[in-house]
C-alpha cells in the first residue's frame, strides 16, 4: 500500500513539473483584431507544425490593448494596425520599457460597400465624408438613393485611428456611424445591408455580399501598397520590450521568414520580406 502511495506521489510530482515545463513555453500575443484574427493564429499553427513546442495565448481585442500589454509586461509580442503614439512611448518609458515596433506585414484598408450598390470608386474626400457624416445618403455621391450606414471599428482599434488618419483628415467620426469589434463584423454587417458601407482590412475585403469600391481610381492590393499609390496602406507591427529574445525573437523571425510571409500573402496582405 505505501510502495502505491509513494508512487502516486512520485507520479504527481512528475506530472506538476512537466506543467511547469509546459507553460514555460508558452507565448502570449495581444492586441490588434487585424492582425490576431486570422494571420498570427495561422502563423503560430505553422509555428508549431514546424516543430517548436509551445502554446499560444492570442488576444485580438485591439491594437490598443497591445501596446498596453507591452507597456504592462503582460504579453511577450504586442500587435498593432497603427503607430505608437508618442504618449505612449512615453509611458512604456516611465515604465522602464524600451518599446520596439518590427514591422511584419503591409496592409490596404479596403472602403467595402454590399454587392449591390452600383458605385465602384470614391475619392478620399468622399470617403472622409462618409465616415464623418458629412454626407449621410447615396444619391449625394450618385448612387441609389438611401442613407448610408456606416460601420467603423472600435476606438481601441489601430484601424479606427489610421483610417481617421488616412480618410478623415482626423476628423470626429459621425455621430451615425455604427462601431464593431473586429473586421469580420464590419463585413457581416456591410453584406448585409444593401446602403451599407465600412473598411476592413485586405485579409477581409472577399468577404461573399461585399464589394471594394476603388479609393481616387486606385484599387487595394499588393502592388498599390507597395508603390504608394492607395492612400490607405499602412504598416502592421509586432510590438516588444526592447529587441525580442528567446522563444519570442524565433516567433518573430519565423513571421519574417520564408514560410511567415508565404502565410502573410494567403491571408492577402502584402509581405514586407
Amino acid at each position: 500500500m505505501k510502495s502505491s502511495f509513494f508512487k502516486l506521489l512520485a507520479a504527481s510530482a512528475a506530472l506538476a513539473v512537466a506543467s511547469t515545463a509546459v507553460a514555460a513555453d508558452k507565448l502570449v500575443i495581444k492586441g490588434s483584431d487585424t492582425l490576431g484574427a486570422k494571420m498570427v493564429p495561422q502563423i503560430a499553427e505553422a509555428f508549431k507544425a514546424a516543430g517548436h513546442d509551445v502554446t499560444f495565448e492570442i488576444a485580438a481585442e485591439g491594437s490598443s490593448t497591445g501596446v498596453k500589454a507591452v507597456i504592462t509586461d503582460t504579453a511577450d509580442l504586442g500587435m498593432s494596425s497603427r503607430d505608437v503614439k508618442d504618449s505612449e512611448v512615453a509611458q512604456a518609458k516611465a515604465n522602464g520599457v524600451d518599446m520596439k515596433k518590427i514591422v511584419v506585414a503591409m496592409d490596404g484598408i479596403g472602403v467595402i460597400v454590399n454587392e449591390k450598390n452600383p458605385l465602384g470608386d470614391l475619392s478620399v474626400e468622399q470617403v472622409g465624408q462618409i465616415f464623418t457624416g458629412k454626407v449621410d445618403n447615396w444619391a449625394a455621391l450618385g448612387g441609389k438613393p438611401g442613407k448610408i450606414s456606416a460601420y467603423t471599428r472600435n476606438t481601441s482599434s489601430g484601424t479606427y485611428k489610421t483610417f481617421q488618419k488616412l480618410a478623415m483628415n482626423k476628423e470626429d467620426y459621425g455621430t451615425q456611424t455604427q462601431k464593431m469589434a473586429g473586421n469580420e463584423q464590419i463585413a457581416a454587417e456591410v453584406a448585409n445591408n444593401p446602403n451599407g458601407v465600412g473598411y476592413v482590412g485586405l485579409a477581409y475585403i472577399n468577404t461573399p455580399g461585399v464589394k471594394v469600391v476603388k479609393v481616387n481610381g486606385v484599387s487595394p492590393e499588393k502592388k498599390t501598397v507597395n508603390d504608394g499609390s492607395y492612400v490607405l496602406a499602412r504598416p502592421l507591427y509586432y510590438l516588444s520590450n526592447g529587441e525580442p529574445t528567446g522563444l519570442a525573437k524565433t516567433f518573430v523571425d519565423f513571421t519574417l521568414g520564408a514560410e511567415g510571409q508565404k502565410i502573410v500573402e494567403q491571408v492577402k496582405f502584402v509581405p514586407v520580406n
